[in-house]
């Protein structure tokens, strides 16, 4: 992300880049993992559990623009706004399904779009400020935080469940006796995995490359950009060509993209290739949701299907930029990092196969063939 860079020339240069890492996966694994509390309360109590994680994370904001220590930065960015970025975020996502059953794909396609738009602006935002203005990190950060406090009070406001809340347990382990549902878990690990190394480093890369830093801030936002289309467009089509079936698609593109990645040199490759892996990543992070919220039979648990589920995908973001870092310190290059990060993402992929076929699907080329029969 766009602080991985920033931290590496600052607050935090004494440090490696696998440790610096350490600060952006503790986040990633307690949003991910944070939704295994924020799902089923969500289920059990509705819209209501919105608002304590809300006012958290807009404090753990507050807090890291204070920060000054790697344990400061690891505490407010990481655990605090980790959790509390989980357990809004799973409530959002479990809210929309509740209205859709035809259209759920574009639907929550278009509501996971939200965070790439405030991927497009951040970066943006934080790098004029500090790479063009020269406003301190504190106050950029605060400037940050006043926006969130914004944006996360219309989203209280506006987000209502539409059914009556589930009883019974709190979690439903019964799940992972469904075995597609095991398989769309697996997957999602192992995409997770794979593709989120140029999140965290192809700022990094970029700076190596030659490019300026003020540009280098803008690579994210154009990834972020493309991955908003990557959300919203091939939601669309998946409920025509089928889940599983763009699931597929993206995961093999991006496990491509990810093999390629070191061999692009130039500004421009490095701006296309943020581009199209943008594109990609966004049909994999709605594909996954999309995919754990069919599994659940009744959509009164699907907050629940989709926190048990992301929760593995939680430890793949703890784990996979710290390991990242190290092939990086050890090596000194990205051609490593590619080779793990691509092959993970393609076992990813065989993994969706299998939910596939688990699920009783018809043929993926026949689904294919029927799109554009019905275009043509």
């Amino acid at each position: 992300m766009f602080y991985q860079e920033y931290y590496q020339r600052h607050q935090l240069s004494g440090e490696t880049p696998s440790a610096i890492s350490w600060i952006g996966s503790v986040q990633g694994f307690f949003i991910f993992s944070g939704s295994l509390v924020g799902g089923p309360l969500f289920d059990r109590y509705g819209e209501k559990v919105l608002w304590p994680p809300a006012f958290v994370c807009v404090l753990s904001v507050f807090m890291t623009s204070i920060s000054t220590k790697y344990w400061h930065f690891i505490l407010a960015q990481g655990v605090l706004g980790g959790i509390s970025m989980g357990m809004t975020m799973a409530p959002a996502m479990a809210a929309v399904p509740q209205y859709f059953n035809k259209k759920r794909s574009a639907a929550m396609g278009a509501t996971v779009a939200g965070s790439s738009v405030g991927g497009i602006i951040l970066p943006i935002m934080l790098g004029k400020m500090l790479n063009g203005n020269g406003l301190s990190f504190g106050w950029a950060v605060r400037v940050v935080a006043f926006l969130m406090f914004a944006i996360l009070s219309v989203s209280c406001l506006c987000i209502k469940a539409r059914l009556p809340p589930r009883n019974g347990t709190f979690l439903l382990p019964s799940a992972f006796k469904d075995l597609q549902y095991v398989a769309v878990v697996a997957a999602g690990f192992l995409m997770i995995f794979g593709f989120f190394g140029p999140f965290f480093y192809l700022p990094v890369y970029a700076v190596q490359q030659g490019m300026s830093k003020l540009l280098a801030s803008y690579v994210l936002s154009i990834l972020n950009a493309a991955s908003f289309f990557g959300r919203v467009v091939p939601g669309i089509m998946a409920d025509r060509v089928g889940r599983y079936n763009t699931l597929f698609v993206a995961a093999i593109a991006s496990g491509v993209l990810i093999f390629c990645w070191p061999l692009i040199t130039t500004n421009a490759g490095i701006i296309v290739f943020a581009a199209l892996f943008g594109f990609f990543s966004g049909t994999i992070i709605s594909g996954i949701m999309v995919c754990l919220a069919s599994c659940a039979g009744d959509p009164r648990a699907i907050g629940t299907y989709i926190g048990m589920g992301l929760t593995l995908g939680g430890v793949a973001v703890l784990i996979g930029p710290p390991i990242n870092g190290a092939l990086l310190t050890e090596y000194s290059g990205f051609h490593e990092i590619s080779w793990l990060m691509g092959t993970v993402t393609m076992a990813g992929a065989m993994s969706v196969v299998l939910a596939k076929w688990l699920s009783g699907g018809g043929h993926f080329c026949k689904a294919v063939s029927e799109f554009l029969v019905g275009y043509m």
